[in-house]
């Protein structure tokens, strides 16, 4: 069974970057909207970041600005580009893809900021 696999997590000081990858285990066909979400301890599931199969991307207020979501289409694998940092960014980040045969989520990658 495919999978997806995230990497980039880690411990930045506030104001720092960070960049998180997802590519598949495998192939994934059809794929239509990429994205991450991210769950901080004791809260709800939240979006960060969608990007569609044309380039088309939505951010919530929370990140906008500061983070930025990209594609690869040819490696089926997603980025995002975390800048300008936040102590309540601190979370749990999960990548997930929505195909025509359904969707895939990642097991997550802990993003910490904190001096």
């Amino acid at each position: 069974q495919v999978q997806l696999v995230e990497s980039g997590g880690g411990l930045v000081q506030p104001g720092g970057s960070l960049r998180l990858s997802c590519a598949p285990s495998g192939s994934i066909f059809g794929i239509n909207t990429m994205g991450w979400h991210r769950q901080a301890p004791g809260k709800q599931r939240e979006l960060v970041a969608t990007i569609t199969s044309t380039g088309s991307t939505v951010y919530p207020n929370s990140v906008k600005g500061r983070f930025s979501i990209s594609r690869d289409n040819a490696k089926n694998t997603v980025y995002l580009q975390m800048n300008s940092l936040k102590p309540e960014d601190t979370a749990v980040y999960y990548c997930n893809v929505d195909s025509r045969y359904g969707a895939y989520w990642g097991q997550g990658t802990q993003v910490t900021v904190s001096s």
